[in-house]
C-alpha cells in the first residue's frame, strides 16, 4: 500500500504499481487497480480501476475505467491492456493475480502533497517505495471482476468511504461485506518489535479480518530457490546493478521482483523496477539495445525470448515453479554469463559478479532446519527478513553516524543569522571512519565492507539515500533555527534597528512560517504561535503606513 510514486531517478513519469487478475483461459475478465496520492476517499488509495477483457481471436480490450474521467492516454490504456494479459511458457495459470508498472506518457498527475506521508511513512512504503500487497488481498474477496453487474464502480464506491492512510493508524476498511483491520506502518516504528498500536481484534460486525501485514511479501516463499544466494543478491539490489528475473508466470515474476526490491528495508530501492515485463512495453528498445550499457533496473520477464534480447545484460536470474512454503526446492546455481547461449536455459543464476561479503552459513542452516521442522512461513519469512534488515542497518548505520557529524551544532544555531550550512559529504573521510565505527561492531559477516561501500556510492541507491536524508537535515536546520527565534528576545532584538531592518525581519519571520505550512516541517504549535506573535510585535512597532502594507485589513 502506498501513495503513487513520483520517481526519484531514471524513467520520468513512472506510475504505481499495477495489479491485474484474470479469469480462466479464453474470453474473460481481468481488473487492473493503479495506487494514488494520500487525499482522502477513493483518490486516497487508487488513480483508477480498470476492466480488461480478454478474447483469445480479438486480443484484449479496456472496457471499463473508474472514475469514468480518470485522463488515461491511449498509450496508457494500450499499456495496461497488454501488461494485464497474463503471458506464460508454464500453461494452464487459470485464475491468477500478479502487478505491473508501466511509464506514464504524460508525466505525473497533478495530486496532493506527498510531504506529510514522506515524512511519517517508513522509506519502502514512501512515494516510490512498497509493494500493493493491499490490492492482492482485495481481490479475492470477490468472485471476480464482473464489471458488467456494476461490481467495480461498488468496490470504488466503498473505497470512496476510507479514511486516507496514515502512518501508525489502525484502520477499518469495509468492502465487498467485509472489513479489512490492517495498521498502517510508520516510521517511528521500531524495526523487528511490536508498534505501539498493533492490530487487534475489535468487536464491530461485521467481525474484521485481520491482516498483520499490508506491505510485506512472503520473503521466505520468494526466495527459497535461491536461498544460498540470498546475500548475493542483497549486494546487486544494493547496487542498483541491472537485473533480469525470468520466470514461468507473471506471479512469480512480480513476486520475485517485489521481494528483491524490498530486501534492503529499511533503505529504500530507488531505481526503476518492473514486476511484469513484455516485448510490447514502450521501454522495450530501450531496454534491449546494445548500443548503451543496462539500464539500473529489475525487470520481471516470462518471454524465454528476452534470454536471448539481453544476453549482455550482467545478471540474469531464471526460475522455476515457486513451490510450497514447506519445501525446499533445488537451489539454483550460479553460472557464468558465457553458459546463456539457448532459450532453454536451465533454473539458476547467470552472473560472473563475485560478492564483497561472506554468506552467514548459521543463518541459511537456521531456515534449512526450520523446514525440516515443518516452521510456519511467516516464521520462516520473519527469520530471513531480520537477516536482511540486521545486514542493511550494519550497513547504513556508519553512514548515518557520519552523516549525523556533518550537522552543525545546535549552540551554532544563531536566532538572528542564517543556519550554518551543512558540511559535504567526503567519501574518503567517510571510509576512515570504518575502523572504528564500521559494521564489524554490529555484524558477524566478514567480507570487503570497504570494497562495497565504494561500489555503493557509484550507484542511483547511494544518491537516492542521500538526497532525501539531506533534505531531511535540511528540514531539521530549519526547525532548529525556528525554535531559536522563537526562544529569543525580540524586544531586545529590535533596539537601535532601523525601518528597514524590522520590516526586512518581518518579511524574513513570514517566509519562515510559510515554509512551515508549504513543506510541512514538523514544528511545535507554540512554537509557531510564538514566532506569530513576534510578526504582530515587530509590525505594531512601525508606523501606520507600513503596517498598513505589512498586514492589510
Amino acid at each position: 500500500m502506498r501513495p503513487s510514486p513520483r520517481p526519484s531517478r531514471g524513467p520520468a513519469g513512472l506510475p504505481p504499481s499495477l495489479l491485474s487478475r484474470r479469469r480462466g483461459p479464453g474470453r474473460g475478465g481481468g481488473a487492473s487497480v493503479a495506487m494514488a496520492a494520500s487525499r482522502g476517499g477513493l483518490a486516497a488509495w487508487l488513480e483508477c480501476a480498470c476492466a480488461v477483457t480478454f478474447d483469445l481471436e480479438l486480443g484484449q480490450a479496456l472496457e471499463l475505467v473508474y472514475p469514468p474521467d480518470y485522463p488515461l492516454t491511449e498509450k496508457e490504456k494500450a499499456s495496461v491492456c497488454f501488461l494485464a494479459f497474463p503471458d506464460s511458457y508454464s500453461g494452464g495459470l487459470g485464475d491468477t493475480q500478479f502487478s505491473f508498472r508501466f511509464r506514464r506518457a504524460g508525466g505525473q498527475r497533478a495530486a496532493a502533497p506527498q510531504e506529510t506521508w514522506d515524512r511519517d511513512a517508513p522509506p519502502g512504503l514512501q512515494v516510490a517505495g512498497a509493494s500493493p500487497l493491499l490490492w492482492l488481498r482485495v481481490l479475492p474477496a470477490s468472485e471476480g471482476p464482473s464489471h458488467e453487474e456494476g461490481l467495480l464502480p461498488e468496490v470504488c464506491s466503498e473505497i470512496d468511504q476510507w479514511p486516507p492512510p496514515t502512518p501508525g493508524r489502525v484502520l477499518h476498511l469495509p468492502v465487498m461485506g467485509i472489513v479489512l483491520q490492517v495498521r498502517v506502518p510508520s516510521r517511528a516504528d521500531k524495526p523487528g518489535s511490536s508498534p505501539d498500536e498493533p492490530v487487534r481484534q475489535e468487536s464491530i460486525l461485521p467481525a474484521p479480518l485481520l491482516l498483520d501485514s499490508i506491505h510485506e511479501l512472503d520473503l521466505f516463499r520468494c526466495f527459497q530457490p535461491v536461498l544460498t544466494h540470498v546475500q548475493m543478491l542483497w549486494e546487486l539490489m544494493l547496487l542498483a546493478e541491472p537485473l533480469v528475473v525470468v520466470a514461468p508466470s507473471p506471479a512469480v515474476s512480480s513476486e520475485m521482483v517485489l521481494a528483491l526490491t524490498s530486501c534492503l528495508a529499511p533503505l529504500r530501492y530507488c531505481c526503476d523496477y518492473r514486476p511484469y515485463f513484455t516485448i510490447h512495453d514502450s521501454e522495450f528498445r530501450e531496454y534491449t539495445t546494445r548500443t548503451q550499457a543496462p539500464p539500473n533496473v529489475v525487470l520481471g520477464v516470462t518471454n524465454p525470448f528476452f534470454i536471448k534480447t539481453l544476453q549482455h545484460w550482467p545478471h540474469l536470474l531464471r526460475l522455476g515453479e515457486l513451490k510450497m512454503a514447506g519445501d525446499l526446492p533445488k537451489q539454483v546455481k550460479v553460472k557464468k554469463l558465457t553458459k546463456l547461449k539457448s532459450l532453454d536455459a536451465k533454473p539458476g543464476l547467470y552472473s560472473s559478479y563475485r560478492p564483497f561479503l561472506h554468506k552467514d552459513k548459521g543463518v541459511l542452516k537456521g531456515l534449512i532446519k526450520g523446514i525440516h521442522k515443518k516452521r510456519p512461513s511467516e516464521i520462516q519469512s520473519a527469520l530471513l527478513r531480520r537477516h536482511l534488515l540486521e545486514l542493511t542497518q550494519s550497513f547504513v548505520l556508519p553512514l548515518e553516524q557520519y552523516l549525523t557529524s556533518l550537522m552543525p551544532m545546535q549552540r551554532a544555531i544563531m536566532p538572528w543569522k542564517s543556519p550554518p550550512p551543512i558540511r559535504p559529504f567526503q567519501q574518503e573521510e567517510f571510509l576512515k571512519t570504518l575502523e572504528e565505527a564500521g559494521p564489524q561492531l554490529t555484524s558477524v559477516i566478514k567480507g570487503d565492507w570497504i570494497g562495497l561501500y565504494r561500489r555503493f556510492f557509484k550507484s542511483p541507491n547511494f544518491d537516492g539515500w542521500f538526497r532525501q536524508r539531506h533534505r531531511e537535515m535540511m528540514h531539521k536546520l530549519e526547525v532548529l533555527h525556528l525554535e531559536a527565534i522563537s526562544e529569543a528576545n525580540i524586544g531586545a532584538w529590535m533596539k537601535h534597528k532601523s525601518e528597514v531592518e524590522v520590516v526586512d525581519q518581518v518579511l524574513k519571520l513570514h517566509e519562515k512560517l510559510a515554509q512551515v505550512r508549504n513543506q510541512y516541517l514538523p514544528v511545535k504549535e507554540e512554537t509557531v504561535q510564538c514566532v506569530a506573535r513576534d510578526i504582530t510585535t515587530l509590525i505594531e512597532s512601525l508606523p501606520e503606513d507600513l503596517q498598513s502594507v505589512l498586514c492589510p485589513q
